[in-house]
């Protein structure tokens, strides 16, 4: 079976791919993202995720790449990062009682055949009403100023969910169900 690699240095997609039992490399991409293009989000996604997954598999001649990226889209607005604590907490309070959705774009490339497979993922996050100690605490911990949205609905932020619509895992960076699917095209 052809080695899968990892056009991408998050932990969580690490995690998720070595607990479906995938054997791994990590290799991130260095494709600096460029969120202001003018596309629909989910077109988006799928741009951003292939132009990660080439920045990669063009150092590979036999092996299976990922790319991928998420990010959060409320009221036609995407949030990415927040990287300060101010600013995560302007997201949350933002997100707090209200639906949003996270969206993945994952790319899937045989360096081999040179086939390529782009999906993206939409899942329906919907927050409770969060009151400001909570976000505060959160925020303290450090764990949402690399998360798309401010929060890891598999780490601590799943406090702060009330339900979703569609995968979990897609709003950690890794729609699995649809990525396992996909990846079967390709005789993973």
């Amino acid at each position: 079976m052809k080695k899968i690699i990892l056009a991408s240095a998050s932990p969580t997609r690490k995690k998720l791919l070595i607990e479906a039992g995938f054997n791994l490399k990590i290799d991130p991409s260095n494709y600096e993202e460029d969120m202001s293009l003018s596309l629909d989000p989910k077109e988006l996604a799928i741009y951003l995720s292939k132009a990660k997954a080439e920045s990669v598999a063009i150092k590979y001649k036999e092996e299976i790449i990922i790319g991928a990226d998420t990010f959060i889209v409320y009221e036609n607005k995407i949030l990415g990062k927040p990287i300060t604590p101010d600013k995560a907490k302007e997201v949350l309070k933002m997100l707090s009682g209200k639906e949003h959705s996270a969206i993945t774009g994952f790319t899937i490339i045989d360096t081999s055949s040179n086939n390529i497979l782009s999906r993206a993922v939409e899942t329906k996050v919907f927050f409770k009403n969060l009151i400001d100690e909570e976000i505060d605490d959160y925020v303290a911990t450090g764990e949402p100023l690399d998360k798309a949205g401010s929060y890891a609905i598999l780490e601590l932020g799943e406090k702060f969910v009330e339900r979703i619509e569609g995968s979990k895992t897609n709003v950690s960076g890794l729609p699995m169900d649809e990525l396992i699917e996909a990846l079967k095209k390709f005789g993973v």
